[in-house]
Order: structure tokens, then C-alpha cells, then sequence
């Protein structure tokens, strides 16, 4: 009798950026197949159905608000999640209706919100009653980081948020933000670094147990905050700088440099690997990125670091770019497992998959 191939089980994952609610606002119906959406990005590959088919069982879902420093200008982008530069009311209505969208999930137990770093989860989470608490069998457990601070109207409203569900903070997005310079910044501007609001939110969201996000912060934003704050950190969705040798400065900043991974790594903090492929490689599009390209990455932190346990996903999947702009062979969530194989491929044993497919982010939330 031939005895069958053995074959590994579906790991589970934990992709630390996903901009649903983003995605919710430009018009996609989160709750259909990939192949039913609509509106922008497609062809689709994140829907909350197609998480769950993949067994994402976590995910850091995001708050994506984008400021307009010019409306007039043919790129200006329009919706619920953009502002007026600089108009603190405007960001925080468009925020705070992201962050309703993800309450209304949760009452509705299509997901668990995470609690804060370290700590438990209560029976009943901030607005929910214990008996709506008690039932909830939802699949996805998900953490909200606001990417860009601006909603937050001054230091003083952070405690609003925490309480509010919001667990994690990254200061800006690409455009600087009232608290920080974002990584379209190009480096020496006078507006380049840390604001004084900025500081005063970095020793509020350490009180308040906020875990500091860095992925799209300027270098020197970057090293401002690090120098703040002796607090954990972490990149919820960056590549590695050291990669793409001789690319222009400003949009270097995108990525990570070696020092910064040596730092997250020395607070226990993990790395998300970003799957945009212009982010894998500097092939231009359409070419997309190969796997061997998003393993390089992993495999560069790995060896920054001296360890497996600071790298992990953090896929941005349709965050502003179709199903067709992920690597080869990824052009659904269903498709991470193709990740788990390149690792195995690349020699790493089970225990060290699962670390990257969700324990080394699980070990961080819980605070280990």
C-alpha cells in the first residue's frame, strides 16, 4: 500500500494592514466574494469573506485619513476619508466614521476588537453590553490603528480614541500630518521631523499603553520619535531599505533602514512585510514581484536581527493597488499559504512559519 503525501494544514495568519474601512467608504461591499466587488482597486483580493477563507483569523485594520493640501490639483483625491490640510474638525469626522464602521462590525459579531497591548480582553468591549459580548462568535479578531493622527483633534482627545477601540498610532501617512513629517517628505524640509504636538502625543499614547506605529513616518520623524520614547514599536507595513540600493532619497524614507530594523527588533517589536510589489522590487510595473523577492525581505530582517521573531505580514492588500500588483501567485488572501511554502522552500522549520504566518504578532499584542 502507497502511503500518501503528507500535506501541511492551512496556517493561520495575522496580516497587520488592512484598509477596510478605507475600502468600505470607496465603495466596496466588504461583506461579498472578491469576485462581486466593486469600486476602486479591482481586481479585488481582501473582502471579509475571503479572510476567513484564507483563515486570517487577526488582522490591524486600519483608520486611513488623507489630508488635501490642494484641491485643485488633478490628483486630488476626494471621499469621506479626505480632509482640508490643517482643518482638525474635518480629519476627526472623517476618522471617527471609520471607526464607527468597525464598532458596527463588531456589534453586528462579524469581528472582535483587540484589546490594548498586553491586556486582556474584557467580556464586554468599549459601547457593547455584556450580553451582546457573551454571543459573539465573530471570525476575525481586529485591532484598529490609525494610520495618520490627525482625526485626533489634540493630544488631550487621545484617551477618547483608546477607550473608543484604537490600539495603535502611526503619526502621519505620506503627507506630513500636524504631529509629524510622513515619508513624501523629502529630507531637510523645514517641516521634516517630530512636531511639538507630535511629542506630546508620543508621552500621551505611552501613558495610555498606544503602541507606536512607524511605517510611514519620515528617517527623521523616525529617529525623533525613537529618541522620545523608550516604548515598544513596531512597522505594520514596511520593506527593507538596504535592498534598493541608489533609489532617491525621499522615496527611500518608504522603507525601512537597517538600523531602524535593529532598534524595532531591540524593543521586541516585529516588521510587517508590505506586498506591493513596487515596494518587493524595483522592476516597474506591470511586472510583478516574484516570492522570492518578498523572502529576500524576511530573510534581510531575519538577519538584522539575528532572529525569526521580528518579522512577519503585514500585506497592505488593496491599500491603494489591485489584486495585480501583489506578487506572483498572491492574488487573493486565500493564496498567503503560498508564503508558508517559499519559507519552507527556504529552510524554516514549522515552528518558525508559524511565528511569521501570526505567533510573532500574536507574541507582541499579548505583550510576551
Amino acid at each position: 500500500m502507497t502511503t500518501p503525501p503528507t500535506t501541511n494544514p492551512a496556517p493561520a495568519f495575522f496580516d497587520a494592514h488592512l484598509d477596510l474601512a478605507y475600502l468600505a467608504e470607496t465603495g466596496r461591499d466588504l461583506h461579498a466574494p472578491t469576485d462581486d466587488c466593486r469600486g476602486r482597486y479591482q481586481p479585488a483580493s481582501v473582502t471579509l469573506p475571503e479572510l476567513a477563507t484564507a483563515n486570517v483569523t487577526h488582522c490591524l485594520g486600519t483608520i486611513f485619513t488623507e489630508a488635501i493640501t490642494d484641491p485643485t490639483a488633478p490628483d486630488a483625491e476626494t471621499g469621506a476619508f479626505a480632509y482640508p490640510a490643517d482643518d482638525a474638525l474635518a480629519a476627526w469626522k472623517a476618522g471617527m466614521r471609520q471607526l464607527k464602521l468597525y464598532q458596527a462590525w463588531r456589534d453586528a459579531n462579524v469581528i472582535t476588537l483587540m484589546p490594548r497591548r498586553g491586556e486582556a480582553a474584557s467580556n464586554a468591549q468599549p459601547g457593547q453590553s455584556p450580553a451582546a459580548a457573551a454571543k459573539s462568535t465573530a471570525p476575525l479578531t481586529l485591532g484598529i490603528l490609525m494610520e495618520c493622527a490627525d482625526p485626533i483633534e489634540t493630544p488631550d482627545q487621545l484617551a477618547d480614541w483608546a477607550e473608543a477601540g484604537v490600539i495603535a498610532i502611526g503619526m502621519s501617512w505620506w503627507h506630513a500630518s500636524r504631529y509629524a513629517a510622513g515619508n513624501g517628505i523629502k529630507p531637510g524640509s523645514s517641516n521634516d521631523g517630530l512636531t511639538t504636538l507630535g511629542r506630546e502625543l508620543a508621552t500621551r499614547m505611552d501613558k495610555l499603553n498606544i503602541v507606536h506605529a512607524l511605517s510611514h513616518l519620515s528617517q527623521r520623524s523616525t529617529e525623533a520619535l525613537l529618541a522620545h520614547t523608550s516604548a515598544p514599536a513596531f512597522a505594520s507595513h514596511s520593506n527593507c531599505r538596504a535592498l534598493f540600493p541608489g533609489m532617491d532619497a525621499t522615496e527611500a524614507q518608504r522603507h525601512l533602514a537597517d538600523d531602524t530594523i535593529e532598534e524595532i527588533a531591540r524593543r521586541g517589536g516585529v516588521i510587517g512585510i508590505n506586498l506591493y510589489s513596487r515596494f518587493l522590487t524595483t522592476n516597474p510595473p506591470p511586472a510583478r514581484a516574484q516570492l522570492r523577492d518578498v523572502i529576500a525581505h524576511i530573510e534581510h530582517i531575519c538577519t538584522i536581527t539575528g532572529s525569526k521573531a521580528h518579522v512577519a505580514l503585514g500585506s497592505d492588500a488593496d491599500g491603494g493597488f489591485p489584486a495585480t500588483r501583489l506578487p506572483e501567485g498572491i492574488n487573493q488572501a486565500r493564496d498567503y499559504p503560498r508564503l508558508a511554502e517559499s519559507l519552507r522552500n527556504a529552510g524554516w522549520n514549522d515552528e518558525e512559519i508559524a511565528g511569521f504566518c501570526s505567533e510573532n504578532w500574536l507574541r507582541f499584542w499579548r505583550g510576551d
